[in-house]
């Protein structure tokens, strides 16, 4: 298992570019299962869960390759039954479940495993395939899904927390293969599910709406193979673009999309940091002193949670008292431990964390817990004086693609080496 050793202190310098969405690339995968004939995909992120998407697809039947950044899947023939040992290592993998039933009518899938970040029922997906008419049970840890018919219906996706992002994935794709008209209310609005319908009309779809709260899918009989680019991942640029104002630094984010970072960029000029935006490229310093912030995660178009630990890490250098909310997952704050033992001051009371900054991180031993975490860590552990090393990062792989390489190639002075 691999550490990584970061020297702190180094301002961030240079262009990076920004890999292919991780959280587009998963349901898109799914969607090839949709189809007999053969799918492309392009600016696919070389991450553990594109790979593990990869296994689970070849799993069913499928076959596939990856060459470069991209990725061929021709489900001809398909298995229904979803392996344990495969889907149990990532949470996104349960967005196999609405294409298998679509095209196979019956859907075997093991309950999903993914990142320690506090509940994340699936209620809602299994809500929105029995409105659609398939029957539905879960024994031994496993989903059964049935659907000699499936006849198109208005479902309601609201949840707690929002809209569910890879419940409307799942409804989305099952929809489309669908007898009549489905409409998909409180969907989620996320880009990443703007792209699957872009993904599936090009298919052969049609998909009305997505990246509203409403969609609608007339269904059809079948559809075809394709070839499509991902969108840039978001996420990973937020991470970079915090990164370059917590060191100080300057980093040009090429192949982004700034229409998709709306309220990182607008918390991130609320907090002193100069952007500059020129078509798909943005150029982010530090542009003076550092203001602290108040941030409430939300669904699209809010403040992402998947970028609420990154933005804690900068608030911990920043001067005077910023209140972070989390209203997505309940149990995000699992960096705020590790972010202490560089020398953050922070405290936890409810849903907020109330972050104190201060003048200097020192580094230390820490540990990831989870996916952003992880990227909270780098980005402390860079801007800490002395040496981080940070343990069990095989959580930061998940997500972002050679994130050493491209922190190298901007200065920083962070290496891999075994535990």
């Amino acid at each position: 298992m691999d550490s990584l050793l970061i020297k702190g202190g180094v301002p961030l310098h240079g262009d990076v570019t920004i890999s292919g969405s991780k959280n587009a690339a998963l349901p898109i995968m799914a969607a090839t299962l949709l189809t007999p004939e053969p799918c492309v995909i392009r600016r696919v992120p070389d991450l553990s869960d594109t790979r593990f998407m990869l296994q689970i697809l070849a799993s069913l039947g499928a076959r596939v390759s990856m060459r470069g950044d991209a990725v061929r899947v021709c489900a001809e023939k398909l298995n229904p039954v979803g392996n344990y040992d495969l889907i149990r290592k990532m949470r996104g993998s349960i967005c196999i479940l609405g294409p298998l039933l679509a095209r196979q009518r019956q859907a075997t899938v093991s309950l999903p495993g993914g990142c320690v970040i506090g509940p994340r029922p699936i209620d809602l997906h299994l809500k929105g395939l029995r409105t659609l008419g398939a029957r539905v049970a879960i024994e031994s840890g496993y989903i059964h899904a049935k659907a000699p018919r499936l006849v198109g219906a208005e479902v309601f996706l609201g949840g707690r927390s929002g809209p569910t992002v890879l419940g409307t994935a799942n409804l989305l794709m099952a929809a489309t293969l669908t007898e009549g008209v489905t409409t998909i209310e409180s969907a989620a609005c996320e880009p990443e599910i703007a792209d699957l319908a872009h993904f599936l009309n090009k298919m052969g779809a049609r998909i009305a709406g997505a990246g509203s709260p409403t969609i609608t899918v007339n269904g059809v009989q079948a559809l075809h193979g394709t070839d499509h680019e991902l969108i840039p991942d978001r996420i990973e640029a937020a991470t970079f673009a915090i990164a370059a104002a917590a060191t100080n630094g300057e980093v040009t984010l090429l192949g982004s999309r700034p229409d998709h970072m709306s309220a990182v960029m607008d918390k991130l000029q609320e907090a002193g940091v100069s952007i500059k935006r020129r078509g798909f490229t943005l150029t982010v310093r530090r542009g003076g002193r550092l203001r602290p912030v108040d941030i409430t995660t939300q669904p699209y178009a809010g403040f992402p949670t998947d970028v609420q630990a990154q933005m804690m890490a900068l608030m911990a250098l920043t001067p005077g008292l910023s209140i972070i909310t989390e209203r997505i997952y309940e149990s995000r704050f699992m960096h705020v431990s590790e972010l202490a033992r560089l020398g953050a001051e922070i405290s936890i009371e409810g849903a907020s964390a109330i972050v104190k900054g201060v003048s200097r991180l020192s580094g230390a031993p820490i540990m990831a817990s989870d996916l952003r975490a992880s990227a909270a860590l780098v980005i402390g552990g860079m801007a800490a004086a002395g040496t981080t090393r940070i343990n069990r990062i095989y959580h930061l792989d998940r997500g972002y693609e050679k994130i050493d390489v491209k922190l190298r190639r901007l200065g920083a002075r962070i290496r891999r080496v075994e535990e």
